[in-house]
């Protein structure tokens, strides 16, 4: 969690990133555990859901989400034709709880715009995971006019993000910050 008190409240437009700014991403994830587990469980015919979901939100605590699905086939006995099952899942999985954002985001959200500055998301990695979990925040109204910038799709088209996002919104881009997590 990032520590607002030290953000500058004088820019007119405020970048946020997704991943443990605006929501925790073990949030997301754990959901997507959840899904999946559902998934082998009903294909498969075996009880193992609550286990596995189980395995799995300790392998992504100990070792890292890189680790959850190999460790979790090997752990469950199943076939590696669920690879592309989870990937999917953790792409375009509907999820059964919404996001929430972190309160002091909330609070800082709330005074960004008192003031008559701008919201937008500036995201790194995949744009169709990164827009599946903001489809699923609970914005309470703050997402009215949020512009969302994908950093993979931009320097993919080799545009430099910060340039283009402070010439799209007519600032210069000492008017603009990122915040991101440490």
């Amino acid at each position: 969690m990032i520590d607002i008190s030290k953000i500058p409240l004088d820019k007119k437009l405020y970048l946020f990133e997704v991943d443990d700014v605006l929501i925790p991403k073990k949030d997301y994830l754990l959901q997507i555990y959840y899904l999946f587990a559902q998934f082998v469980e009903f294909t498969e015919g075996k009880t193992m859901a609550t286990d596995m979901v189980s395995f799995m939100k300790d392998v992504y605590l100990e070792k890292g989400e890189d680790a959850v699905y190999e460790m979790t086939s090997e752990r469950f006995s199943f076939s590696n034709d669920y690879k592309e099952n989870f990937e999917r899942l953790m792409v375009n999985g509907h999820l059964p709880l919404k996001l929430y954002l972190f309160n002091e985001i909330k609070l800082l959200f709330a005074s960004i715009l008192e003031r008559g500055s701008s919201i937008a998301i500036l995201t790194k990695g995949n744009p169709a995971l990164q827009l599946n979990k903001v489809k699923h925040i609970d914005w309470q109204g703050f997402d009215k006019n949020v512009k969302i910038y994908f950093i993979d799709e931009l320097s993919f088209r080799n545009i430099e993000p910060f340039s283009y996002i402070a010439s799209e919104n007519q600032i210069t881009e000492s008017d603009l910050i990122f915040i991101q997590d440490n």
